[in-house]
C-alpha cells in the first residue's frame, strides 16, 4: 500500500450540485426556496469548510482508468478495475472557503432535473454555487502495487483534462472542473 499527495489546481471553475434535503416552509414558493438554499449544494467538513468529496475524486479516478484503457501489461487486461478495487480516497480537497461565503451562477435548467438532451420538461431557475479558481491537496491511497506512481500521475493527469469534478464537469457534457496535476509525491509507504 502507497499513499501519494497529490496537489491540483483549477483550470476552470468548479459548481457544486450536492441534493438540498431542506424541508420547504409553509407558503414558500420555489423561487424562495431556492434563493433561501442554494449555498446548500456546496459539501462542508466538520468546520464549515467547503469541500471537494473524496467519492468525486475517486470516481474521476475510476472514469479516468475507463476512458484511458491503459493495459497493465497482463494481456489485454486494463488498469480500469485494479483502479476501482484498488484506489482509495478518503478525504475530500479542503477550500478555504465557507458555505456562507461561495458565490453563486443561477441557470434555467431542466425542471426534471434530467440532461438537457434528454429532457422534455420546461426549464426553471436554479443557482449553483460556483468558485472560479480553487486548489488543494488529497491523498490517494494505492492498495495495488501494479499502481505506479507514473500510472497514477497519467490517470490524475487525463482526469483533470477529460473528466473532471463536480457539477457540469466537462464529463457530463459541462464546461467546469477541468484541473492540473500540479505534484505527485509519496505521502508515506505501508506494509
Amino acid at each position: 500500500m502507497t499513499r501519494y499527495k497529490a496537489h491540483l489546481k483549477s483550470l476552470t471553475p468548479i459548481s457544486f450540485g450536492a441534493y438540498i434535503s431542506a424541508p420547504k416552509k409553509r407558503g414558500e414558493n420555489p423561487q424562495q426556496y431556492e434563493e433561501a438554499h442554494w449555498r446548500e449544494r456546496c459539501n462542508v467538513d466538520d468546520k464549515g469548510n467547503v469541500i471537494i468529496q473524496p467519492f468525486a475524486i475517486k470516481n474521476m479516478l475510476d472514469a479516468a482508468a475507463a476512458r484511458l484503457s491503459m493495459r497493465t501489461g497482463q494481456g489485454i487486461k486494463t488498469f480500469k478495475p485494479l483502479f476501482e478495487t484498488g484506489v482509495m480516497v478518503e478525504e475530500g480537497i479542503v477550500l478555504p472557503l465557507t458555505r456562507a461565503n461561495v458565490p453563486g451562477e443561477w441557470r434555467m435548467v431542466p425542471a426534471d432535473g434530467k440532461p438537457a438532451a434528454y429532457s422534455k420538461g420546461s426549464r426553471v431557475p436554479k443557482c449553483f454555487p460556483k468558485i472560479d479558481e480553487w486548489e488543494g491537496e488529497v491523498t490517494i491511497t494505492v492498495l495495488d502495487d501494479k499502481i505506479t506512481e507514473s500510472v497514477l500521475k497519467e490517470h490524475l493527469t487525463e482526469g483533470g483534462q477529460f473528466i473532471g469534478l463536480g457539477s457540469h464537469r466537462v464529463q457530463n457534457r459541462g464546461i467546469y472542473g477541468r484541473f492540473a496535476l500540479v505534484s505527485l509525491e509519496k505521502a508515506e509507504k505501508a506494509a
